[in-house]
């Protein structure tokens, strides 16, 4: 964050300063008081089920220097009606203060952390880069993730995420992105919307808000996303593996679950081997490697970085193995598409190791209607792959579109200790995918499976 005294902070957020002018603020804010540190701000923020403020005296004593609330408190303070709306005045301030910073928004149905996390390691070979850790894109992540950025910073890649109409548009006043990718248009948050055109809408103000001299960077994996209209003066950049896309792949193979292609680029023409899993990371490979083409990385430099990076976000496609046995660990998020890419991932993984192949799935929210269909499909699918075990946890609709001849056992369990117990069946050569919307926590299942896998192998060790 670039330096700023109190009595500034005040003057931008239109609030009432309690305490010392001069105090200087150097760090970013926070809203966790255990991650505040020297010469940071303490965002009071009020939730549902705690209160910020009563958190001020232990981020003033891990080192913060000013707190931004809404009541006065007994350290020094900038009171306003709205902590949110004043975090975001701060970014909308910083961020014009910051005139050569390059910022690049992502938005997409699917693959946005990903594409993210892909797009961070490329760029930060190249200069000073700040991203978000996780899934922090919304109306509080990406003005935190611009104040994060000072004179220093040369990138900042913002995930935008949405959940109504104008969600999006708001959080480009704020970051003002030079570079604006939407990956795909998919059913996730249908249930909000209520279809997927009202969903293209909203992704779709991602390029609209984009001023002349930038890019619109256009995923070609469904139909609404490569329809999108640019205005005057923005260039576009279409990926995918079409041979009419700008930046595409070639020749692709997976081997040992992971990616392989040619990256093809109006500078040439490069091979990349991937450290991550899963045919579906090609489309986030591509979109972080249009952006960087855009930003003038060239073929080489893009394809190199591609096969370097891992993920640096939790529980995506995450893999543990032990004693021959293996685990995705899936469990951050789940949506009918991303349902089926990594059920793909699980067939191929099992295919090479010969073992059994278990699926245990549960809830994906935020479906609406389609709720029960969607499901039942993914049930159907996982008999079309051939998966030898479908363990569906509270969600008996996966059943249902599984044929009654289908030689894919299916475990109907209500409980994580079921799961787990029944996990305790798997063999050396087998392949689990663990996969559900993060509202369900599978991750419990997938850390508890690693901690048997763990105690097994030191009881064989002292046999």
């Amino acid at each position: 964050m670039i330096k700023l005294s109190a009595r500034e902070i005040s003057l931008i957020v239109n609030g009432s300063l309690h305490g010392d002018e001069n105090i200087l603020v150097t760090q970013p804010p926070v809203f966790d008081s255990r991650r505040a540190k020297a010469g940071s701000m303490f965002l009071a923020l009020i939730g549902e089920n705690t209160d910020g403020h009563k958190f001020c005296p232990d981020a003033f004593a891990n080192g913060a220097v000013l707190a931004l609330t809404t009541q006065v408190v007994d350290q020094p303070c900038v009171v306003v009606s709205d902590v949110m709306q004043a975090v975001a005045d701060l970014a909308k301030f910083v961020r014009v203060q910051l005139a050569e910073l390059t910022v690049i928004g992502i938005t997409g149905s699917q693959g946005k952390t990903t594409t993210k996390d892909l797009l961070n390691y490329i760029l930060s070979s190249v200069g000073e880069t700040v991203a978000p850790v996780g899934s922090f894109n919304n109306e509080l992540g990406v003005p935190l993730t611009i104040l994060e950025c000072n004179q220093k910073t040369k990138y900042c890649i913002v995930e935008m995420g949405a959940r109504h109409i104008g969600d999006i548009s708001a959080l480009c006043e704020i970051a003002k992105p030079k570079i604006g990718a939407v990956l795909k248009v998919g059913n996730a948050h249908i249930g909000e919307f209520g279809s997927r055109e009202a969903i293209a809408q909203a992704k779709s103000e991602l390029v609209t808000s984009l001023i002349s001299g930038g890019t619109a960077v256009l995923g070609t994996y469904d139909q609404f996303t490569p329809a999108m209209k640019v205005a005057d003066g923005v260039a576009l950049l279409t990926f995918g593996e079409r041979s009419d896309c700008n930046v595409r792949a070639a020749d692709v193979e997976i081997r040992e679950g992971r990616p392989h292609f040619d990256l093809v680029t109006k500078s040439g023409r490069a091979a990349v081997g991937m450290r991550l899993v899963g045919l579906h990371q090609i489309p986030n490979a591509l979109a972080a490697a249009a952006i960087s083409s855009a930003l003038g990385l060239s073929v080489d430099q893009i394809a190199g970085a591609l096969s370097m990076a891992e993920l640096a976000s939790k529980w995506r496609m995450e893999i543990f193995e032990l004693n021959g046995r293996l685990m995705i660990n899936d469990s951050y998020n789940a949506n009918p598409e991303s349902m089926a890419a990594a059920l793909r991932t699980l067939a191929l993984f099992a295919q090479e190791r010969g073992g059994s192949s278990w699926a245990a799935l549960g809830k994906m929210h935020e479906l609406g209607p389609s709720e029960k269909t969607d499901h039942a499909d993914i049930g159907k699918l996982v008999c079309d792959l051939a998966i030898d075990h479908l363990i569906a946890v509270s969600m008996p609709a996966y059943r249902q579109g599984v044929p009654s001849n289908s030689e894919t056992q299916v475990h109907e369990l209500n409980d994580k200790n079921s799961v787990v117990a029944l996990l305790n069946e798997m063999q050396s050569g087998d392949v689990l995918l663990v996969k559900a919307s993060r509202a369900e926590h599978f991750e419990e299942i997938a850390q508890q499976v690693a901690v048997n896998w763990q105690t097994d192998a030191g009881k064989k060790d002292d046999e």
